[in-house]
């Protein structure tokens, strides 16, 4: 079933936030996804996410309310953007963990894929499906592959044109900084149904990235430890004592040209099931060893 050209008063439940990326026009840029109530993925962009009001810098899993019109630079059927402007997005309640994620659950595994193959004929489809939840048969590795240490030099020069002036929680003025290139790429290694060799796919979480920078302020700047941290979160945690999915998303540029167009945009990972009858009552932190987030905003 396909969405109308306008949702008035959306009410979105946010589960992606991918890094942020440097925008000519809007300086920064998080592409933000989540679920309608009745189950429909939808894609917000563009989103200028950190020069929000900080009383609408909603988290993963926060309820939002904004009227949305299909974003018609983008072929995506998923695709919405804010009809009145991001100073309109209403934030409201934000689901917890309890029982074993049970309400995120609710939302999040409404409808799963198995089979890359599947998903990625979808995509190229007449339907182009370009968002989509992904039960991994098996994850095989985290690989890390070094990148360039900052952002294009034309790039980083339109950023700092930029009125980077804030608010804060208090109203008090701060500085917010251009925000740091994460200076290596990430990658899950994994198989799918029917899979008779690994695909390796991008990841670019959010999550991942503020992990990043805090595991390197606490490991005093070492990046092999930081490194080895963040997989020890991603791969050994989520691996072995998580029940891990995929959200996975297109990039517009490559939907139609890729052989699979598809990165991964965010991981859920509830408690792993003791059994088909029983599900592991506890909450998930995101925290290496003592090492917790912290915030994008803050970096």
């Amino acid at each position: 079933m396909s969405l109308p050209l306008e949702i008035p008063a959306a009410q979105v439940l946010i589960t992606v936030k991918t890094y942020p990326q440097p925008s000519n026009k809007y300086n920064e840029l998080v592409c933000t996804a989540g679920f309608l109530p009745d189950g429909h993925w939808i894609r917000l962009y563009p989103i200028p996410f950190r020069a929000l009001p900080y009383k609408d810098q909603y988290e993963k899993y926060h309820w939002i309310t904004l009227d949305l019109v299909k974003n018609s630079e983008d072929f995506r059927p998923e695709s919405y953007k804010p009809l009145n402007g991001v100073e309109k997005i209403i934030v409201g309640e934000k689901i917890g963990t309890e029982n074993g994620w049970a309400k995120r659950k609710e939302y999040a595994l409404k409808e799963v894929f198995t089979s890359m193959t599947n998903l990625i004929t979808l995509a190229k489809g007449k339907e182009r499906k370009s968002l989509a939840t992904l039960q991994p048969r098996e994850i095989i590795d985290v690989v890390v592959e070094q990148d360039d240490r900052d952002w294009k030099p034309t790039w980083l020069a339109q950023l700092r044109q930029f009125n980077l002036f804030d608010l804060d929680e208090k109203g008090e003025g701060k500085i917010r900084q251009v925000l740091q290139k994460i200076p290596y790429k990430f990658s899950y290694k994994f198989l799918s149904a029917g899979d008779s060799k690994p695909r390796q796919m991008l990841i670019e979480d959010w999550e991942l990235g503020a992990l990043y920078w805090n595991c390197l302020r606490m490991s005093g700047g070492d990046e092999q430890e930081t490194i080895r941290l963040v997989k020890k979160k991603y791969f050994d945690e989520f691996c072995n004592q998580k029940d891990l999915y995929f959200f996975l998303g297109t990039t517009k540029q490559f939907h139609l040209v890729s052989p699979n167009p598809f990165i991964v945009i965010g991981v859920f990972y509830p408690p792993k099931p003791r059994d088909t009858n029983e599900k592991i009552k506890s909450q998930s932190t995101l925290k290496t060893d003592n090492i917790q987030q912290q915030s994008l905003f803050d970096l």
